[in-house]
C-alpha cells in the first residue's frame, strides 16, 4: 500500500470503540434489568381441562399446584402424573418464550438460535 492509503485504524461507519464500549454496557446493564424482572413473574398453565394448574416463577422454579379432586382417581394416578408433567412443561415453555422475547427486544435477535438452556449465555 502506498503512503497515507494505509488502514486507519477507525471502525467502519464512524463507530469508535469508545460508542462500542457504551453501547455494550448499556446493553448488559439492560439485560440485567431485565433479568432481575423475569425472576419476580409467574408463569401459569392448565392440563386436563383446568383439572391441573401449575405456576413456575421466572427463575423456573415451581411454585404452585393446584389439582381438581375430580382429576384424582386412585385407580389412574398414571394420568394424573401425566397432566401435571405436561402443564409444568407448558408453564416452563411460556416463561422460556418470555425471557427469549424481553431479552430479543435487547439484542435485536428477537431471540433466535436461543433453546431452552437458558438464553444462550446471558445468564438466565
Amino acid at each position: 500500500m502506498g503512503k497515507g492509503r494505509g488502514y486507519s485504524g477507525g471502525m467502519p461507519g464512524g463507530m469508535n470503540m469508545n460508542n462500542l464500549l457504551k453501547q455494550a454496557q448499556k446493553m448488559q446493564q439492560q439485560m440485567e434489568e431485565t433479568s432481575k424482572e423475569l425472576e419476580n413473574r409467574t408463569y401459569t398453565a392448565t392440563a386436563g381441562g383446568g383439572a391441573v394448574s401449575v405456576t413456575v416463577s421466572g427463575r423456573r422454579e415451581l411454585t404452585e399446584i393446584k389439582i381438581s379432586p375430580d382429576a384424582v382417581d386412585p385407580d389412574d394416578v398414571e394420568m394424573l402424573q401425566d397432566l401435571i408433567t405436561a402443564a409444568v412443561n407448558e408453564a416452563l415453555r411460556k416463561s422460556e418464550a418470555d425471557a427469549q422475547s424481553s431479552m430479543g427486544r435487547i439484542t435485536g435477535m428477537g431471540g433466535a438460535g436461543m433453546g431452552m438452556g437458558g438464553l444462550g449465555g446471558f445468564g438466565l
